[in-house]
């Protein structure tokens, strides 16, 4: 993790996210990472509508915001809330992603990416078809299935 963080491609910035997001130039950056705490006090303005419409306008054609989206077993109305401000901001391509966290309440976590003009229906799968590098888990397959809803998620994002 530690080790990439002086790679020229990516900035590392530690600051007020929403204001940096409002202030930053138009289709200036291709990726915005929210790893925020929980949409409450101080966080809250980076689950909104507004700050996603700031996410869109920075974002390159091309261009992925991924937002941190809490627990997609206890938290499903925030979850559904956290899409509707995407998409009310002009994201129309959205994807969730669930994955294990055992440090976190009920152990199941989720990250809802959402890109500016291109469909996330088969997000790097031709990357995962065609991969040049040797590894003893990832493949295809893996690819689709973490990209995967549970019946119960697909039938209340409407996915």
């Amino acid at each position: 993790l530690c080790s990439a963080n002086k790679d020229p491609r990516a900035q590392l910035i530690f600051d007020d996210g929403i204001r940096y997001m409002r202030e930053l130039e138009a289709e200036s950056v291709d990726l915005v990472i929210v790893d925020s705490t929980d949409p409450v006090g101080p966080a809250e303005g980076l689950f909104n509508q507004a700050f996603y419409q700031s996410c869109l306008r920075a974002l390159r054609p091309g261009g992925i915001v991924v937002q941190q989206s809490e627990s997609p077993l206890v938290h499903v109305g925030l979850l559904q809330n956290l899409r509707t401000q995407m998409k009310g901001a002009g994201f129309p391509y959205l994807r969730t992603l669930c994955f294990p966290q055992p440090c976190y309440p009920s152990g199941w976590w989720s990250a809802t990416m959402a890109r500016k003009g291109v469909d996330l229906k088969s997000f790097r799968e031709r990357g995962a078809e065609t991969k040049k590098f040797e590894t003893q888990y990832y493949n295809v397959d893996t690819h689709r299935a973490a990209l995967a809803l549970p019946e119960f998620l697909k039938r209340a994002l409407g996915d």
